[in-house]
């Protein structure tokens, strides 16, 4: 069964949850037999023989009624509504940024300026936390324009027209589009210390030219960090829960345009084609 990412219902009482209470539910779960899955961080498993919901081994969300362990729900306020359809993919920027500013605090570091690469639900959640923060945000993107990154007060340029050096360079780089070309670019567009993360998954058989200097001279003498994060931990979907709901009272007008489509199961290919916000398939009457 389909479906990693959910917004449910609850629909009987208990275990600290009341019926008609919105709630969201992580992906990943336990291996059980490592150190990592031992200290609940099963988003750093290091077995490999964790499972995630809809994705790994586990049946996901897409059916109108569903049993949860009610360890692995998270409550939605509601303010947030529908929008806390998005904490999942916030989970995972979250999660990211988190392990990027302990990285780059391993000694003195400030994220002043940050570039994120590709503009879907990843890449806009991803300016949207970094705006938060006040961090300056440069977001490039295929499109030609994206109103819904300048709304945020970040910058946005088109990678069709224009090139990654020409942005500058950052404090931290995001990869969201799963280009493997592009993140090897993006290497060259980190200050000293600076630190690129990669989400975007690009599984094509290719072959990558780098400058050797990237590896073997700036890499070293200006203390680049390049790493990748996936999935997330319980305290990520908390953060990207409160986040989400700061964001909607700063941008109120903003996030609402993120969940851009809305259609029954019937129509999954509609959800399917859609190029823009989160499209989203209602699997019960609401």
């Amino acid at each position: 069964m389909l479906g990693h990412e959910a917004l449910g219902v609850v629909e009987r009482s208990g275990y600290g949850f009341t019926r008609g209470q919105l709630v969201t539910a992580t992906v990943r779960r336990a291996c059980g037999h490592c150190i990592a899955c031992a200290e609940e961080s099963p988003d750093s498993c290091l077995s490999g023989d964790y499972s995630e919901r809809g994705i790994t081994r586990l049946h996901g969300y897409a059916r109108e009624l569903v049993a949860e362990d009610p360890a692995q729900l998270v409550a939605i306020p509601g303010s947030l509504g529908r929008l806390g359809v998005l904490a999942e993919p916030m989970s995972i920027c979250e999660r990211a940024l988190r392990h990027a500013r302990t990285i780059g605090g391993r000694q003195p570091w400030q994220l002043e300026r940050a570039l994120v690469i590709g503009a879907g639900a990843i890449g806009l959640l991803m300016t949207y936390l970094l705006r938060l923060a006040n961090v300056e945000v440069w977001t490039a993107s295929l499109e030609p324009a994206n109103e819904l990154i300048t709304q945020s007060g970040a910058h946005y340029g088109t990678t069709r027209d224009t090139e990654l050096s020409e942005l500058g360079t950052f404090d931290l780089v995001v990869d969201a589009a799963g280009d493997a070309h592009l993140i090897a670019h993006a290497l060259g567009r980190l200050r000293r210390s600076g630190v690129a993360c990669i989400l975007g998954i690009d599984p094509r058989a290719q072959k990558l030219e780098l400058d050797g200097s990237l590896l073997g001279v700036d890499l070293i003498l200006q203390n680049h960090v390049l790493f990748g994060s996936v999935n997330a931990h319980r305290r990520d979907w908390l953060a990207a829960v409160a986040d989400l709901d700061e964001a909607r009272e700063r941008w109120p007008e903003a996030l609402q345009r993120f969940v851009d489509v809305r259609v029954p199961v019937d129509r999954f290919q509609e959800a399917f084609e859609h190029r823009g916000g989160k499209a989203t398939l209602v699997l019960a009457d609401d």
